[in-house]
Formats: structure tokens, sequence, C-alpha cells
């Protein structure tokens, strides 16, 4: 994370509502469109990233590692999407292993991971969303989504198969 960023987050954390005011101005965009990507629907978006932002709120002055931002922030947004599809998730497969792949054989466009994204089940569509289009980390996307990078790999190597039969 940028270094202005982590300044931001100090300032929020010690109370500085003006601070607090720029991360929701400049996170609030990346935050929704995770949780649109996720849920499907606008209005859903609209309520789970008001959560997000509350829960983000509270936590700040425990937040022990400011760098850790981001990672932290869709951490939380992750759990409110998990909540608001509970039943769904649930029945998702929640490990699948394949042989680690080639990830510069792989590259995805952007513009296709958005208008696809959709069509892949939720646990490979979470990790399209916040590799490809939020640019996390491998390692941050294991963070988030509380797994071994080795599985963010692998779910990133079957959701871009899946992408590649969607788009024919």
């Amino acid at each position: 994370m940028d270094g202005a960023w982590v300044a931001v987050v100090v300032r929020a954390q010690v109370g500085e509502r003006e601070a607090v005011a720029e991360l929701v101005r400049g996170w609030h965009g990346a935050v929704w469109g995770y949780v649109r990507q996720m849920l499907g629907r606008d209005d859903l978006a609209d309520d789970v990233s008001q959560e997000v932002w509350l829960a983000v709120v509270r936590g700040l002055p425990r937040l022990k590692e400011p760098e850790r931002f981001a990672a932290w922030l869709f951490t939380i947004a992750r759990r409110s999407v998990v909540n608001q599809l509970r039943g769904r998730y649930a029945d998702q497969p929640r490990t699948v292993s394949y042989d680690e792949p080639d990830l510069a054989d792989h590259v995805v466009d952007r513009v296709d991971v958005r208008r696809l994204v959709g069509s892949v089940p939720v646990l490979e569509r979470e990790v399209l969303v916040l590799f490809h289009l939020e640019d996390l980390s491998l390692e941050e996307c294991a963070e988030v989504l509380a797994v071994p990078v080795g599985t963010v790999k692998s779910r990133l190597h079957r959701a871009r198969r899946l992408l590649r039969e969607v788009a024919g």
C-alpha cells in the first residue's frame, strides 16, 4: 500500500474525521465494486458497503499494522459478503486441488473478467475480483480469503479456465 495511504490510515486511527472521509472517498469504489461483483446486485452492494464502512470505522483504532489496511479492509468486505451469501456459499466446495499454474501463461483481460465474473462459482469469483480487479497480490488474497497462497493459485487457475470456457 502506498505510503500516503498509510499516513491517512494513521490519522484516521487517531480520530481525524477528514482522514476517515478521505479513506472512504479513496477506497469506497473498490469496496463497492468488490461487493457488487460478488453479490450481483447494486442494492445489496449499497447496503453491504455501508456495513463494511461501519465496521472499518469501529475497528480502525485496533488495526495494528496500518500498512496492511487494504488486506484488512477487503477481509471485512469479504466477511460481509459471506454473511449475505451464507446459504449459497456453504454449498460451494471448500478446496480445489490442481497443479500449480504458471501465472505468466494465464493473462486475463480485465474487461473479460468484469464481463464474465458472474458466471463462475463464488469461490473462484472472489479470487478473480480480488486479484484481477482490485489488484491485490497473491499473498494479500490469501490473507483476505484465509487460505494458503497455493489455494489462491488453484482457484485462480480454475477460475481462468472457467472464464475461457464461458468466453468460448
